[in-house]
């Protein structure tokens, strides 16, 4: 559907930008800090979005629940698992550890209930051929 597709067509291109602008952070500083974070957010922010993104485009043309649960925890467990990533591996803010291990792990795992549902979607009816 155009909604699905456009919505995650705008995310992939918004983690593009991140990711491209980290890499250029971490190639002007020669610091590879954020390599982890930067390789999760070009693969599941950027690529398995834009994928997505494709597949409402050409494949998925109907409105339904199961499709905007999957959009909508795709973007959410991207999000999730980047920062999450991100505040594991820098400590920016001092926050506790067993605080930020849990928001690492809940954005991991609501991005791991989108790929099971995009499974679901493929075996869907509303598939076009």
């Amino acid at each position: 559907m155009q909604n699905y597709s456009s919505t995650l067509l705008r995310f992939s291109a918004l983690f593009a930008v991140v990711g491209a602008f980290i890499g250029s952070h971490m190639a002007g500083s020669m610091d590879l800090e954020f390599k982890s974070v930067h390789a999760h957010i070009l693969v599941v922010g950027w690529l398995s979005l834009f994928a997505w993104a494709v597949f409402y485009k050409i494949f998925y043309k109907t409105k339904s629940k199961l499709a905007t649960a999957h959009v909508w925890t795709a973007i959410l467990g991207s999000l999730g698992l980047t920062t999450g990533m991100w505040m594991y591996y820098t400590r920016p803010f001092g926050l506790p550890n067993g605080l930020v291990t849990v928001y690492f792990i809940i954005g991991g795992t609501i991005l791991l209930v989108s790929f099971v549902l995009f499974f679901l979607l493929t075996l869907s009816k509303n598939i076009e051929k």
